[in-house]
């Protein structure tokens, strides 16, 4: 359930980053700044619905790439971005601790009061497993200015009892288990 666990976690800061990674810096959506709520549905999985709210900025979303896109080249052996009229599409192929997934994403929203990310994913777990299907749809909706006690890049998870800073994100890298030579 850690790998499980370490695995979503640093999942979500690629979808966080997503539409970061989709063109050339001058023309990336950028999300409004303030108060994200993001919805978390998977299905495929035993991991529940999860809720959780993102303070951002420009600076943010500009660094959550710059972060990502180093991390996204060294795991992921395709990495296929086409805008559409009503967004994006992604295709990928990534290996993290052993484990092969290729994803495709549609994003769709405005990156100012609302966006949807939906990933359909294929796992290959090894010989001990069998291969894995899951769909993961991220409903982001905008809320307002940041809480008082918010800074850019916090994420704070359901029921505020766990508060993490995407700028602290590289730190989650130890958590995964080492990937297979």
């Amino acid at each position: 359930m850690t790998r499980e666990l370490a695995a979503w976690v640093l999942g979500l800061c690629l979808l966080l980053a997503m539409p970061a990674n989709v063109v050339r810096a001058d023309d990336l959506p950028i999300r409004k700044a303030g108060l994200w709520e993001m919805k978390m549905i998977r299905t495929g999985s035993p991991m529940p619905e999860l809720a959780m709210q993102h303070c951002t900025d420009e600076t943010v979303d500009k660094e959550m790439h710059n972060m990502v896109s180093p991390m996204a080249n060294q795991i992921c052996s395709k990495q296929d971005v086409q805008k559409t009229a009503t967004g994006y599409i992604t295709d990928s192929v990534c290996s993290v601790g052993g484990i092969s997934v290729s994803s495709h994403s549609e994003i769709t929203g405005d990156f100012n009061s609302a966006y949807t990310v939906t990933t359909t994913s294929h796992s290959d777990l090894g010989a001990k497993s069998a291969p894995h299907d899951t769909v993961i749809r991220m409903e982001a909706k905008w809320l307002g200015a940041c809480k008082p006690d918010q800074k850019p890049g916090d994420i704070i998870m359901p029921g505020g009892g766990f508060k993490l800073n995407v700028k602290d994100a590289s730190k989650l890298r130890g958590l995964l288990p080492a990937a297979k030579q």
